[in-house]
Protein backbone atom coordinates (compact mmCIF):
# COMPACT_ATOMS: atom_id res chain seq x y z
CA UNK A 1 0.00 0.00 0.00
CA UNK A 2 2.69 2.61 0.90
CA UNK A 3 4.26 1.60 -2.47
CA UNK A 4 1.38 2.41 -4.19
CA UNK A 5 1.06 5.80 -2.20
CA UNK A 6 4.48 6.49 -3.75
CA UNK A 7 3.93 6.31 -7.08
CA UNK A 8 0.54 7.61 -7.03
CA UNK A 9 1.76 10.76 -5.30
CA UNK A 10 4.88 10.92 -7.60
CA UNK A 11 2.57 10.69 -10.82
CA UNK A 12 0.26 13.80 -9.19
CA UNK A 13 3.56 15.56 -8.71
CA UNK A 14 4.75 14.96 -12.14
CA UNK A 15 1.22 16.11 -13.80
CA UNK A 16 1.42 19.31 -11.80
CA UNK A 17 4.75 19.73 -13.33
CA UNK A 18 3.77 19.05 -16.36
CA UNK A 19 0.14 21.80 -16.11
CA UNK A 20 2.74 24.09 -14.97
CA UNK A 21 5.02 24.07 -17.66
CA UNK A 22 2.08 24.10 -20.25
CA UNK A 23 0.10 27.04 -18.83
CA UNK A 24 3.67 28.99 -18.67
CA UNK A 25 3.97 28.53 -22.52
CA UNK A 26 0.28 29.00 -23.37
CA UNK A 27 0.69 32.37 -21.33
CA UNK A 28 4.13 33.63 -22.77
CA UNK A 29 4.21 35.61 -25.57
CA UNK A 30 6.43 34.07 -27.89
CA UNK A 31 4.29 30.79 -28.98
CA UNK A 32 1.20 33.13 -29.15
CA UNK A 33 1.97 33.14 -32.59
CA UNK A 34 0.54 29.67 -32.92
CA UNK A 35 -2.88 31.34 -33.16
CA UNK A 36 -2.03 32.18 -36.06
CA UNK A 37 -0.95 28.82 -37.44
CA UNK A 38 -3.67 25.83 -38.90
CA UNK A 39 -1.15 23.35 -38.39
CA UNK A 40 2.53 22.40 -37.80
CA UNK A 41 4.75 19.97 -38.43
CA UNK A 42 7.17 19.11 -35.82
CA UNK A 43 10.35 17.47 -36.76
CA UNK A 44 12.31 16.22 -33.95
CA UNK A 45 9.30 14.79 -31.35
CA UNK A 46 10.93 13.47 -29.12
CA UNK A 47 7.93 12.30 -26.72
CA UNK A 48 5.67 14.60 -27.87
CA UNK A 49 6.14 17.12 -24.80
CA UNK A 50 3.94 20.20 -27.09
CA UNK A 51 0.89 18.00 -27.43
CA UNK A 52 -1.20 20.18 -24.76
CA UNK A 53 0.21 23.12 -26.07
CA UNK A 54 -0.72 22.72 -29.76
CA UNK A 55 -3.97 21.31 -28.72
CA UNK A 56 -5.01 24.47 -26.76
CA UNK A 57 -4.69 26.23 -30.27
CA UNK A 58 -6.76 23.48 -32.14
CA UNK A 59 -3.88 22.83 -34.61
CA UNK A 60 -3.63 19.80 -37.25
CA UNK A 61 0.07 18.70 -36.33
CA UNK A 62 2.43 15.98 -38.33
CA UNK A 63 4.84 14.79 -35.42
CA UNK A 64 8.47 13.22 -36.80
CA UNK A 65 10.43 11.14 -34.89
CA UNK A 66 13.60 9.00 -35.62
CA UNK A 67 14.29 6.77 -32.60
CA UNK A 68 11.81 3.69 -32.26
CA UNK A 69 11.39 3.20 -29.13
CA UNK A 70 10.39 7.13 -28.57
CA UNK A 71 8.29 6.67 -31.47
CA UNK A 72 6.23 4.27 -29.26
CA UNK A 73 5.60 6.53 -26.17
CA UNK A 74 4.64 9.72 -28.54
CA UNK A 75 2.20 7.27 -29.91
CA UNK A 76 0.67 6.67 -26.70
CA UNK A 77 1.15 10.02 -25.66
CA UNK A 78 -1.06 11.65 -28.84
CA UNK A 79 -3.54 8.95 -29.14
CA UNK A 80 -5.87 10.96 -27.26
CA UNK A 81 -5.48 14.00 -29.62
CA UNK A 82 -7.39 13.21 -32.78
CA UNK A 83 -6.22 16.28 -34.94
CA UNK A 84 -1.78 15.19 -34.06
CA UNK A 85 -0.80 11.79 -35.84
CA UNK A 86 3.34 10.57 -35.93
CA UNK A 87 5.25 9.09 -38.16
CA UNK A 88 9.08 7.60 -37.48
CA UNK A 89 11.38 8.89 -39.77
CA UNK A 90 14.92 10.74 -39.48
CA UNK A 91 15.20 14.18 -41.68
CA UNK A 92 17.86 15.35 -43.55
CA UNK A 93 18.65 17.16 -46.21
CA UNK A 94 19.34 14.11 -48.07
CA UNK A 95 17.50 10.60 -49.03
CA UNK A 96 18.48 6.93 -48.27
CA UNK A 97 21.80 8.31 -46.56
CA UNK A 98 22.73 6.44 -43.21
CA UNK A 99 23.54 7.79 -40.48
CA UNK A 100 25.03 7.13 -36.80
CA UNK A 101 22.54 7.87 -34.50
CA UNK A 102 23.63 9.02 -30.99
CA UNK A 103 21.16 8.11 -28.46
CA UNK A 104 21.37 10.66 -25.25
CA UNK A 105 20.33 9.35 -21.88
CA UNK A 106 17.76 11.78 -20.93
CA UNK A 107 14.84 9.88 -22.46
CA UNK A 108 16.43 10.66 -25.88
CA UNK A 109 15.80 14.55 -25.95
CA UNK A 110 19.45 15.47 -26.87
CA UNK A 111 19.95 12.51 -29.46
CA UNK A 112 21.46 13.91 -32.76
CA UNK A 113 23.59 12.69 -35.15
CA UNK A 114 26.05 14.79 -34.17
CA UNK A 115 28.68 14.23 -31.74
CA UNK A 116 28.66 16.87 -28.38
CA UNK A 117 31.04 19.25 -28.52
CA UNK A 118 30.05 21.59 -25.47
CA UNK A 119 26.68 20.84 -24.57
CA UNK A 120 27.90 19.84 -21.16
CA UNK A 121 28.30 23.44 -20.03
CA UNK A 122 24.51 23.92 -19.54
CA UNK A 123 23.71 20.08 -19.24
CA UNK A 124 26.78 18.54 -18.06
CA UNK A 125 25.25 15.27 -16.39
CA UNK A 126 23.90 14.12 -20.17
CA UNK A 127 25.72 11.52 -22.04
CA UNK A 128 25.43 9.37 -25.38
CA UNK A 129 24.08 5.68 -24.39
CA UNK A 130 23.93 4.02 -27.69
CA UNK A 131 24.45 4.52 -31.11
CA UNK A 132 21.81 3.64 -33.75
CA UNK A 133 21.74 3.11 -37.28
CA UNK A 134 18.63 4.84 -39.14
CA UNK A 135 18.26 5.89 -42.94
CA UNK A 136 17.05 9.60 -43.63
CA UNK A 137 15.03 11.02 -45.85
CA UNK A 138 14.24 14.93 -46.81
CA UNK A 139 11.00 16.25 -45.55
CA UNK A 140 9.05 16.71 -49.52
CA UNK A 141 9.83 13.09 -49.97
CA UNK A 142 8.34 12.35 -46.57
CA UNK A 143 5.11 13.79 -46.86
CA UNK A 144 5.16 12.68 -50.90
CA UNK A 145 5.99 9.33 -49.92
CA UNK A 146 2.87 9.52 -47.13
CA UNK A 147 0.27 11.47 -49.26
CA UNK A 148 0.62 14.44 -46.81
CA UNK A 149 -2.05 17.36 -47.33
CA UNK A 150 0.58 19.72 -47.34
CA UNK A 151 -1.69 22.81 -47.31
CA UNK A 152 -3.00 21.56 -43.59
CA UNK A 153 0.48 22.90 -42.22
CA UNK A 154 1.92 26.14 -42.33
CA UNK A 155 3.97 26.15 -39.51
CA UNK A 156 7.47 24.05 -39.20
CA UNK A 157 8.90 23.63 -35.77
CA UNK A 158 12.34 21.78 -35.37
CA UNK A 159 13.94 20.14 -32.63
CA UNK A 160 16.21 18.23 -33.88
CA UNK A 161 20.17 19.12 -31.76
CA UNK A 162 22.10 20.77 -34.31
CA UNK A 163 20.69 19.50 -37.59
CA UNK A 164 18.31 22.72 -38.56
CA UNK A 165 20.13 23.50 -41.62
CA UNK A 166 19.94 19.97 -43.23
CA UNK A 167 16.37 20.20 -42.31
CA UNK A 168 16.23 23.39 -43.83
CA UNK A 169 18.35 22.84 -46.69
CA UNK A 170 16.33 19.63 -47.31
CA UNK A 171 12.88 21.50 -47.54
CA UNK A 172 13.48 24.07 -49.65
CA UNK A 173 10.54 22.61 -51.82
CA UNK A 174 7.95 23.41 -49.46
CA UNK A 175 9.04 26.79 -48.13
CA UNK A 176 6.80 28.59 -49.89
CA UNK A 177 4.08 26.78 -47.71
CA UNK A 178 5.12 27.79 -44.47
CA UNK A 179 4.32 30.83 -42.16
CA UNK A 180 5.98 30.10 -39.16
CA UNK A 181 9.33 28.62 -38.82
CA UNK A 182 11.02 27.53 -35.11
CA UNK A 183 13.85 26.89 -34.21
CA UNK A 184 15.93 25.55 -31.30
CA UNK A 185 19.65 27.32 -31.44
CA UNK A 186 22.06 28.22 -29.14
CA UNK A 187 24.75 31.00 -29.34
CA UNK A 188 27.38 28.42 -28.76
CA UNK A 189 28.60 25.06 -30.34
CA UNK A 190 26.36 22.45 -28.54
CA UNK A 191 27.58 20.07 -30.98
CA UNK A 192 30.42 19.37 -33.85
CA UNK A 193 29.03 21.13 -36.89
CA UNK A 194 25.94 22.53 -35.79
CA UNK A 195 24.64 25.95 -37.44
CA UNK A 196 25.06 28.92 -35.41
CA UNK A 197 22.28 31.07 -34.94
CA UNK A 198 23.54 34.06 -37.49
CA UNK A 199 23.75 31.18 -40.01
CA UNK A 200 19.85 30.28 -39.54
CA UNK A 201 19.31 33.65 -39.41
CA UNK A 202 20.66 34.55 -42.54
CA UNK A 203 19.74 31.31 -44.45
CA UNK A 204 15.86 32.21 -43.65
CA UNK A 205 16.44 36.03 -44.66
CA UNK A 206 17.33 34.79 -48.05
CA UNK A 207 14.39 32.24 -48.22
CA UNK A 208 11.68 35.28 -47.32
CA UNK A 209 11.88 34.96 -43.19
CA UNK A 210 12.97 36.85 -40.17
CA UNK A 211 13.12 36.60 -36.50
CA UNK A 212 10.44 37.70 -34.72
CA UNK A 213 10.60 36.58 -31.45
CA UNK A 214 12.95 34.23 -28.92
CA UNK A 215 12.48 32.33 -25.60
CA UNK A 216 15.48 31.23 -23.54
CA UNK A 217 15.63 27.71 -23.00
CA UNK A 218 18.56 27.11 -20.55
CA UNK A 219 21.91 29.17 -19.61
CA UNK A 220 25.02 28.18 -17.61
CA UNK A 221 25.07 31.22 -15.71
CA UNK A 222 28.08 32.41 -17.61
CA UNK A 223 27.57 33.30 -21.15
CA UNK A 224 26.06 30.14 -22.91
CA UNK A 225 22.92 30.30 -23.76
CA UNK A 226 20.16 28.10 -25.77
CA UNK A 227 17.35 29.88 -27.20
CA UNK A 228 13.72 28.96 -28.55
CA UNK A 229 13.82 31.41 -32.26
CA UNK A 230 10.36 31.92 -34.21
CA UNK A 231 10.70 33.43 -37.74
CA UNK A 232 7.82 34.85 -39.83
CA UNK A 233 7.68 35.16 -43.58
CA UNK A 234 8.55 38.75 -44.52
CA UNK A 235 5.87 40.70 -46.49
CA UNK A 236 6.35 40.70 -49.94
Amino acid sequence: MKTLIRKTLARSKTLKSFLIRLRARITNQTFRYLGDVRGVIHVGANTGQERELYAHYGLDVLWIEPIPAVFEILRSNISAFPKQNAVQALVTDVDGYEYKFNVASNEGASSSIYEFKDHHEIWPDITYNNTIRLTSTTLPTLLSDMNVDVDRYNCLVMDVQGAEMLVLKGALPLMDGFDYIQAEAADFEMYEGEAEISELQDFLKNIGFHEIARHKLAEDGASNICYELIFKRSPV
